[in-house]
């Protein structure tokens, strides 16, 4: 083996992180959790201004980065947000039908519980970016979902709960951001400590859902179902 080619393979070796580093995230990956109870008290403004800082390192389609997060810090206005939320809350227990009562005991956010509201939004300038695009333009959104996940690992790393709310009509709650035409707010973002971490989602802690194994959702080159009805 030629010198150059021995300290390529060494170089290589060297790019994976101490068994340490890579239990650390691995860790944080499966102890990350939707979180609806908090605290009050004050988040460390250096803990928040890291998980912006991780949200802005998120991979984007085209290096577009449609990420915009917006600090609601106005006790009346987070009021207003939990109102919007409160609403759709309403609509959606009556879209389920015989689950609604069961549906209506679940905590669904913490927005004037948590220390900290921030909601992430797509900018309304989104169409002159083509790159990766023009046949999946839904990329925007799954660029800031990658931006919100870094925020919530750097969250979870620091001890600190977060919590994602979708429920909301997109349109009201840009009208009270006074957000401008053809950008859309994506989550109300509840940051703040927590007593405890839920050991597992929620959801399956209430009963409410089941989690799935991986195996079911990993296919061998075709969508098995199709590949049945065709007779592969």
């Amino acid at each position: 083996m030629s010198d150059n080619k021995a300290s390529n393979s060494l170089s290589g070796k060297n790019k994976a992180y101490s068994t340490a580093d890579k239990e650390a995230v691995y860790r944080v990956i499966a102890e990350r959790r939707d979180m609806r109870h908090f605290r009050s008290d004050a988040v460390d403004p250096e803990v928040i201004k890291q998980m912006l800082i991780a949200a802005h390192h998120a991979p984007s389609v085209g290096l577009m980065q449609p990420w915009r997060f917006l600090r609601v810090s106005d006790n009346d206005l987070r009021q207003q947000l939990h109102q919007l939320v409160d609403e759709e809350r309403a609509h959606t227990a009556e879209a389920m039908g015989e689950r609604k009562n069961e549906f209506m005991k679940l905590k669904v956010e913490g927005i004037l519980d948590c220390a900290e509201v921030i909601v992430a939004a797509l900018p309304d300038d989104r169409e002159k970016y083509v790159f990766g695009r023009r046949t999946l333009p839904e990329m925007d959104l799954a660029s800031l979902s990658c931006a919100i996940q870094n925020m919530w690992l750097v969250a979870r790393a620091e001890g600190i709960g977060m919590g994602w709310v979708s429920m909301f009509d997109p349109q009201a709650l840009a009208q009270l951001l006074k957000m401008p035409a053809n950008s859309k707010p994506v989550a109300i973002l509840c940051i703040g400590h927590v007593d405890e971490f839920y050991d597992r989602p929620m959801l399956v802690e209430e009963n409410w859902a089941q989690e799935r194994p991986l195996e079911e959702f990993i296919y061998q080159n075709y969508w098995p179902e199709t590949a049945e009805e065709q007779g592969n």
